[in-house]
């Protein structure tokens, strides 16, 4: 039989328990003392999208080509990107500009699961409130690009899956390559025999 107020009853027993514990069980205490204490954030936690590179020169070891796939299915349209060109005006495979709209960015991680080239992934980064709405909000490709060795340091599992994908897709166009280059080469040689010992015409 259930008394009126009984589960009001519970809840204060749960509060007073809670409380009273606060002060000699450090687990119960339930609120951080932000910023001074900041959490530690679980590995698939994610805010906003940033580009990684590779190496020591953030330009030169860009994994973005600028495809603008991310662009076409990013469903808040937030993605700007403008392919780079060289003097002669030849599409270079890199953006020149590549911009990102986190007021608009709802952080659905389409852009990531759609990247063919492992180049866009999701920080964690979450302190980038700003006063100034239309300028601090829009991050260029300066403030995007972030190592590899950071992208290990937020996401160190799904980073290294990363690397072992794209070493594994290295090799595999090394082989092929390097079977194709010795197809040419038999190719050839087999030309140069020919031609040198050529066949004797039947009387």
């Amino acid at each position: 039989m259930n008394f009126p107020g009984i589960g009001l009853l519970k809840g204060f027993v749960v509060t007073a328990r809670n409380f009273l514990g606060s002060y000699v069980e450090k687990d119960r205490l339930t609120t951080r003392q932000y910023p001074e204490e900041r959490p530690k954030l679980p590995e698939n936690s994610r805010s906003f999208p940033f580009l990684v590179f590779d190496g020591e020169d953030p330009e030169a070891g860009m994994r973005c080509v600028a495809c603008k796939i991310c662009e076409k299915e990013c469903p808040p349209q937030c993605i700007y990107i403008i392919q780079d060109r060289d003097a002669a005006g030849k599409p270079l495979k890199r953006p020149r500009i590549f911009d990102i709209d986190i007021s608009v960015c709802m952080s659905c991680q389409i852009c990531v699961e759609v990247c063919p080239f492992e180049s866009i992934r999701m920080d964690t980064d979450y302190e980038l409130s700003s006063f100034d709405r239309f300028g601090s909000l829009v991050l260029d490709k300066s403030k995007l690009l972030k190592s590899n060795a950071y992208y290990h340091g937020i996401h160190p599992t799904e980073a290294s899956e990363t690397d072992a994908r794209i070493e594994a897709d290295r090799k595999k166009k090394e082989a092929a390559a390097a079977a194709k280059a010795e197809a040419a080469r038999k190719a050839t040689a087999e030309k140069a025999a020919k031609a040198a010992h050529p066949p004797e015409e039947t009387k």
